[in-house]
């Protein structure tokens, strides 16, 4: 492993998580043999805004029918699924949490989607793929976790084929500045590495990446987050427990959520979204 793989990925791993997300649906009075994409929504999608950010970024990337698309840093699989499901996309997803990968696999059978997406153990630094094999990378709130975002960024380019597009959606540093902790990627700053966004275009720009598509969701991703503190705070307090992120985010997930919201209020962090395409061939 890198250096900080290992803090990552015990920050993530969850033991035991697929027998505790079937678990959770049948306390929920879900037929575990039964399940949809409507059920795994709350769960799946461990990012800002959820399924709706990643239809914006796919929107946002122009994805089209039969593009071969890798989710780099893909979780419990919820983008890779959508893509496949929604977009028409064949998905392979990576991971550096193989507990991830195994619940992913799981979910994405159980769903009937295994036709179109797979998942495999690895990390985004030192990808297990030949040169140009994908039409889109998709990156979202991986690189927060990457202290060597440039060897990050040269990897999804030597990945992409001749004018691919990488599709982004990334948390970075604000003005405001460090962030209180612990937050969903990190339980301390040991493996935070947040960038401003005028440094992460120029990380991208180094690696030979063009800018076609950048937006600020700062705002809407405040929105969102409230959103989320304001239903679980209505939630009744005998409710069995939601099944949703809190299954990946363990105990302290009301007390990140709330440090999310405080960070973006006080300007501690910004959200983004942008596409950008990898050089044509000489």
């Amino acid at each position: 492993m890198q250096p900080n793989e290992r803090s990552i990925t015990d920050n993530y791993d969850r033991t035991d998580l697929e027998e505790t997300i079937l678990t959770a649906y049948e306390n929920a009075g879900k037929d575990p043999a039964t399940l949809t994409r409507d059920d795994t929504a709350a769960l799946d999608e461990f990012h800002i805004q959820g399924r709706d950010a990643t239809r914006a970024l796919a929107d946002l990337v122009d994805l089209q029918a039969d593009d071969r698309v890798l989710d780099v840093g893909s979780g419990v699989g919820g983008p890779a699924r959508t893509l496949a499901a929604e977009f028409d996309c064949d998905v392979t997803g990576v991971d550096l949490v193989e507990e991830y990968c195994r619940a992913a696999t799981m979910l994405t059978e159980r769903v009937g989607l295994e036709d179109r997406v797979t998942f495999q153990h690895g990390t985004a630094l030192d990808l297990p793929f030949e040169d140009e094999t994908f039409d889109v990378v998709w990156l979202q709130h991986v690189a927060v976790n990457v202290e060597d975002k440039a060897r990050l960024f040269e990897e999804l380019r030597r990945v992409l084929r001749p004018g691919g597009r990488l599709a982004i959606h990334e948390i970075c540093a604000g003005a405001g500045g460090s962030p209180q902790f612990p937050v969903p990627w990190a339980t301390d700053p040991s493996i935070s590495f947040l960038v401003a966004p005028d440094e992460l275009t120029r990380l991208l720009s180094d690696a030979g990446f063009d800018e076609r598509a950048w937006t600020d969701t700062t705002a809407e991703s405040l929105d969102w987050f409230r959103g989320q503190l304001e239903r679980a705070a209505s939630r009744p307090a005998d409710a069995s427990p939601p099944v949703g992120l809190n299954l990946l985010m363990g105990p302290e997930t009301p007390t990140k959520m709330q440090n999310v919201v405080h960070n973006l209020e006080e300007e501690r962090i910004e959200v983004v979204q942008g596409v950008l395409t990898a050089p044509e061939s000489d």
